[in-house]
C-alpha cells in the first residue's frame, strides 16, 4: 500500500530574500510619507532615497519609478488575503470563505502603516501617477485570485463562474479600502463584508 502523500514545506525564506523585502518596505513606507504630506508631483527619488538612508542606485534596484515604490505596502495585505484563501479546507472557497479570509487580511492595528495607506489612497485621488499604481495592484491581485480559486477548484471549476468570483471579491475588497480612506468611517473590514454581500449576492 503506497504512503500518503505530503505536502512539501514552505521553503524558508532566507536571510538576504528577507533584507530585501525589508528594504523595499522601508523605501515604500518612506515613499507613502512623502507622497501623502507633498503629492508626488514635488517628491523626488532622491528624497526618498534621503529618507530611507541608501543611494539613488540602490533605490532604482528596488522600484522602477518613484510612484511604484509605494507597490509593497499596498500590495501586503492582498497577500496576506491569498495566504489566508490558500490555507483554507481545500476545495472552491465560497464567497462567504472569500470573505472570512479577507476580513482576517484587513484587520488593522491601528499602527503606522495603517495611516500611511489611507493617506495614500486620499492621495490616489487627485494623484493619476499614484491611481495608475493602485488600479495595476488590483488588476494584478484579481488576476492572481483568480489563479489561486483554479488551483483550488480544480479541472472542473466553470471559468466563467471563476471569473466572475475573483471579480466580486477582488472589487469589494478595492472599493472598501477607498471608501474607509475617504471618509474616515466604518473600519475596512466591516466595509468590505458589506461590499462582499452585495457585490456577491447573484453568486
Amino acid at each position: 500500500m503506497p504512503a500518503p502523500r505530503t505536502e512539501p514545506a514552505a521553503r524558508r525564506p532566507t536571510l538576504a530574500e528577507r533584507r530585501k523585502s525589508e528594504t523595499r518596505l522601508d523605501i515604500a513606507r518612506a515613499a507613502a510619507r512623502l507622497f501623502a504630506e507633498h503629492g508626488t508631483a514635488d517628491v523626488t527619488a532622491d528624497q526618498i532615497a534621503a529618507e530611507v538612508g541608501i543611494g539613488l542606485r540602490t533605490f532604482y534596484r528596488y522600484a522602477r519609478t518613484k510612484e511604484d515604490a509605494v507597490e509593497p505596502m499596498l500590495a501586503t495585505g492582498a497577500e496576506r488575503w491569498f495566504g489566508a484563501i490558500a490555507a483554507g479546507s481545500g476545495g472552491l472557497p465560497t464567497l462567504a470563505d472569500l470573505e472570512a479570509a479577507a476580513v482576517r487580511s484587513l484587520t488593522i492595528d491601528g499602527g503606522e502603516d495603517f495611516e500611511l495607506t489611507r493617506g495614500l489612497l486620499r492621495a490616489m485621488d487627485t494623484d493619476p501617477a499614484l491611481r495608475a499604481v493602485w488600479h495595476r495592484i488590483n488588476m494584478e491581485g484579481e488576476r492572481e485570485l483568480r489563479r489561486v480559486l483554479a488551483e483550488l477548484g480544480g479541472p472542473d471549476a466553470d471559468p466563467l463562474h471563476l471569473r466572475l468570483l475573483a471579480a466580486a471579491a477582488a472589487g469589494s475588497i478595492r472599493i472598501a479600502l477607498e471608501q474607509w480612506a475617504a471618509d474616515g468611517g466604518q473600519d475596512p473590514a466591516s466595509l468590505v463584508v458589506r461590499c462582499m454581500r452585495v457585490l456577491g449576492a447573484g453568486l
